[in-house]
């Protein structure tokens, strides 16, 4: 581009030379006292046209060059461009599978692990187990059978960032194709799919809280705001007490809206254990510990936006937004209460 552009100022300076030549000799001829030949005269005006014509034309095909030549520029500078997103989508899509098999590996290494182990201090029962022996990717685990703690093998779903990580997920709504209105042995083995909506299963969450465990309440409403509510001691009893929950100091933003269902049975749609006349678990269509009826609910009915306004068997949690306003999303999950990240 540098030497088209050299050519166009040379052959500007060759125009105006030519240019000021002609009106020389035109000048010249005015003042010569012996006026020249007509003929000569028409001769040099005839060269001079076709020397501008040439000029005209070269002019014009410099011209075209440049702007061929310019296309071409961008052409190749567009193509670089394109090359050059190309090759950031193969490095984001090699990063991106490189993660997922680094975390199948981690999950692989795991499964391998032997299925019954001997001591306390071996076992692999929960998230924060997990945790200690330096698996750090939330998602999807299965913990291997142990014998010795009684424990069968279990698909769960880890949350190792969260405020520290080490959290076993027992519960989640936020998708709301699964109901929830649960007979009693469906809620003692566990339902739903564990990358969605689940109830881990009373009797995994009762082996789970054996140890002293920090329960951990996160909500989301649907305008995106967040809160969450944290038990210091929580656990709930086996099959023949009725999984009876029990739990204490709390602290979070929600608002306390667990504790007026402490020391309270699990009821369901099938088996009434709560502490009023009235079918709580009917009338709140869930699953859950149930005193006379509710401060919160969040095993009841998923109402997507602006369907849940005059109900009281939503998602609700009293302290937050009240009882007739059902939640977007909520995550129940526990860990123990000596676990350090």
């Amino acid at each position: 581009m540098a030497k088209v552009s050299l050519n166009l100022v040379a052959l500007g300076v060759t125009l105006l030379l030519l240019a000021e030549t002609w009106a020389q000799r035109a000048k010249k001829s005015q003042v010569d006292s012996k006026p020249a030949k007509a003929g000569q005269c028409c001769e040099e005006v005839r060269s001079l046209k076709i020397q501008v014509a040439n000029l005209t034309s070269l002019f014009g095909e410099l011209s075209r060059k440049q702007e061929t030549d310019l296309r071409n520029v961008v052409k190749q500078i567009m193509d670089l461009e394109k090359r050059n997103r190309q090759q950031e989508d193969r490095v984001t899509e090699a990063e991106s599978k490189y993660s997922e098999i680094n975390n199948r590996v981690e999950i692989i290494q795991l499964q391998s692990l032997q299925s019954a182990t001997h001591t306390s201090s071996d076992a692999i029962y929960d998230c924060a187990s997990l945790f200690t022996k330096n698996y750090r990717i939330s998602g999807e685990y299965n913990l291997p059978k142990d014998e010795f703690l009684g424990t069968p093998e279990l698909s769960v779903f880890c949350d190792m960032e969260t405020n520290g990580g080490g959290w076993t997920v027992i519960q989640r709504r936020k998708v709301g194709l699964t109901s929830f209105n649960r007979d009693w042995k469906q809620y003692k083995t566990g339902f739903g799919s564990i990358r969605g909506d689940f109830w881990l299963g009373n009797d995994h969450i009762f082996r789970l809280t054996r140890q002293p465990s920090v329960i951990r309440i996160e909500l989301e409403d649907w305008e995106g705001e967040t809160r969450y509510a944290e038990y210091g001691y929580f656990t709930v009893g086996n099959e023949l007490n009725s999984y009876k929950l029990f739990l204490a100091n709390y602290s979070g933003n929600a608002g306390d809206s667990l504790r007026y269902h402490n020391n309270t049975n699990f009821s369901t749609n099938n088996k009434d254990n709560d502490k009023c006349l009235d079918d709580c678990a009917s009338i709140r269509k869930g699953g859950y510990w149930y005193n006379c009826c509710t401060d919160s609910n969040l095993n009841g009915v998923f109402y997507r936006y602006g369907e849940h306004t005059r109900n009281a068997d939503g998602i609700t949690w009293y302290g937050w937004h009240g009882s007739t306003y059902s939640l977007k999303r909520v995550e129940m999950k526990v860990r123990p209460v000596g676990f350090h990240p």
